[in-house]
């Protein structure tokens, strides 16, 4: 159970439209009514998605006790297909056409037989999908957080995420979005009356020989602004080496930060490809500043963030602002039961959103001009003690 114990890894989704003035056993019984297992078929193309109550992946028990801890209901999905693999239906099918046509002159198969091999394919994968064999289960923790209006899902996006929004959408009538950088600044642009500036700005130039008008990993049927997350981190990167590594946030509460572990880069233009280091401090190793000079964006990077007294250290990805390997530190004689956990999680996902609230401010305010001149700057120096230090 990911979310009560060990390290954290989770995409986040906005909850709207559950009307319900807090979680019940009505809730809890249309889990039971949606659990994984209940529906099952031999269909090749088959993928069915139920609720699990979390403890593995054949639990489909639910009760209040195990799975409503303080204002958050607990449970996972599991999602089933029963699809044969690709290269077993290209292989049987190569089977099919040696056998069919191995006494034609031409040594090729006919079009009729082509036809009649595809079929046999199909048979046999009807055959093959009844047994079983090809049955896989995938498992997925989810923590669907009343308070904050936010569903955590311990996965990455993509059909695992889809499968699970689409079940909690159609069985409790309500809508998720994903919680990404751009849709964070969005909120937080209609929430301070700068959406308009928020839905203006486009990428900034940091190495004004290297001009770009978009990012090369942006979704192109998208207005969403997630490029403000690799932004966000080239910015904490600057303040860290140049400026200072703690902020006071817009709720007076003080927030120390370090970048560490990790540290991945890319080409904004898709010209110079992809680069990932590894160190305890990767920000302060040469070939780290110099990937950030040809133009590289940081789309990944380690953080050490400390704020109430609270230490985490995490992995953060810029544009979906998905979270991994998050390790929550405690004191050496702290009681640290369930529900403080489930608090923990929310001041990790609190204090990213407000440090990026801090950077969201100044990128859409008076202050980006001098920001982004000082890291224009500070790139430019570092090219020039680099310069010095190799001659």
């Amino acid at each position: 159970m990911p979310f009560l114990g060990g390290s954290l890894a989770f995409e986040r989704f906005s909850v709207t439209g559950f009307e319900a003035g807090s979680f019940g056993e009505e809730h809890l019984e249309l889990l039971q009514q949606n659990a994984a297992g209940n529906v099952e078929t031999a269909s090749t193309e088959n993928v069915h998605v139920g609720f699990l109550g979390g403890t593995h992946v054949f639990d489909q028990d639910f009760d209040l006790a195990k799975n409503l801890i303080n204002e958050a209901v607990h449970c996972s999905v599991r999602i089933d297909t029963n699809q044969i693999p690709s290269a077993i239906r290209k292989a049987w099918l190569q089977m099919e056409l040696n056998a069919i046509s191995k006494d034609n002159p031409s040594g090729t198969p006919t079009k009729s037989q082509r036809k009649e091999a595809k079929e046999a394919v199909e048979q046999r994968c009807e055959v093959e999908a009844a047994t079983g064999k090809y049955r896989k289960m995938q498992h997925f923790p989810m923590l669907w957080d009343y308070r904050q209006e936010t569903l955590y899902f311990g996965g990455s996006t993509g059909n695992a995420s889809g499968h699970c929004t689409d079940l909690l959408e159609r069985v409790y009538e309500l809508e998720l979005r994903h919680i990404t950088s751009g849709a964070i600044a969005q909120a937080w642009g209609s929430a301070n009356d700068r959406y308009a500036e928020v839905d203006d700005v486009v990428p900034a130039i940091f190495v004004p020989t290297l001009p770009y008008s978009d990012v090369a990993w942006a979704n192109e049927h998208s207005k969403v602004p997630d490029f403000l997350g690799n932004e966000f981190l080239l910015w904490l990167w600057w303040q860290q080496e140049t400026e200072t590594d703690t902020f006071t946030l817009a709720d007076q509460s003080e927030i120390t930060f370090m970048l560490a572990k990790t540290l991945s880069l890319e080409c904004p233009r898709g010209e110079s490809g992809k680069e990932t280091i590894s160190a305890e401090s990767p920000v302060k190793l040469p070939e780290a500043m110099q990937a950030v000079r040809t133009g590289k964006l940081p789309r990944k990077s380690g953080l050490t963030i400390v704020r109430d007294g609270r230490q985490f250290d995490l992995v953060l990805q810029a544009e979906s602002f998905g979270i991994s390997g998050a390790k929550i530190h405690l004191e050496d004689d702290e009681e640290f039961e369930i529900d403080d956990r489930i608090d923990a999680i929310r001041t990790l996902s609190e204090s990213i959103d407000l440090l990026f609230h801090l950077f969201c401010e100044r990128r859409t305010g008076m202050q980006w001009g001098k920001d982004l001149g000082g890291m224009i700057q500070w790139l430019e120096s570092a090219g020039k003690s680099n310069a010095k230090s190799a001659a």
